[in-house]
């Protein structure tokens, strides 16, 4: 089944992203990483998050975890929804502490390191196969349906029986 047609739920998002669920919420109230499947409308509702948001989750994950500030992350996830998140995997972002750089090139990472300051990279493609190792492991939702996916753990019983209950 196409990634597209499957969101994640917040725990799942959170297990995925290695962040809490407390940053998650705070993340999506205050418009740094909103659900691009589903917000939440008020009390019982869930948020359902895409693929994509859960590698951005887990990319402002990794830039909070080297000391970006928040305001230049704000600044980062805002060009990467502008440019529509396309071509993310092939991407690295690189930061000197105070801006996030994207670089599509190896030129380009070239002439960041030729500056002389201290420059760390996140490889997008990296953090990817990461969430997609993660998210293998974990439950998803069929967008149209709502039918509960099983990730690839076959012991997971409870799951099935929720789905036959359906």
């Amino acid at each position: 089944m196409a990634s597209e047609e499957i969101g994640y739920r917040g725990p799942t998002a959170c297990a995925a992203a290695g962040i809490t669920y407390r940053q998650l919420d705070y993340w999506a109230r205050t418009g740094l990483v909103e659900p691009s499947v589903r917000p939440a409308y008020g009390s019982g509702t869930q948020r359902l998050y895409s693929f994509r948001d859960v590698v951005v989750l887990k990319i402002v994950k990794r830039f909070l975890d080297t000391g970006v500030s928040l305001q230049n992350i704000r600044t980062a996830v805002q060009h990467l929804r502008e440019r529509g998140f396309r071509d993310l995997e092939r991407m690295t972002l690189m930061s000197d502490g105070a801006t996030v750089y994207e670089c599509t090139s190896p030129d380009e990472v070239h002439a960041l390191l030729q500056g002389g300051q201290g420059i760390f990279g996140i490889a997008v493609g990296v953090v990817w196969r990461d969430v997609e190792s993660a998210l293998s492991q974990l439950h998803g939702e069929r967008i149209d349906t709502g039918e509960t996916l099983l990730g690839n753990n076959p012991a997971d019983e409870l799951a099935r029986r929720r789905n036959r209950a359906v």
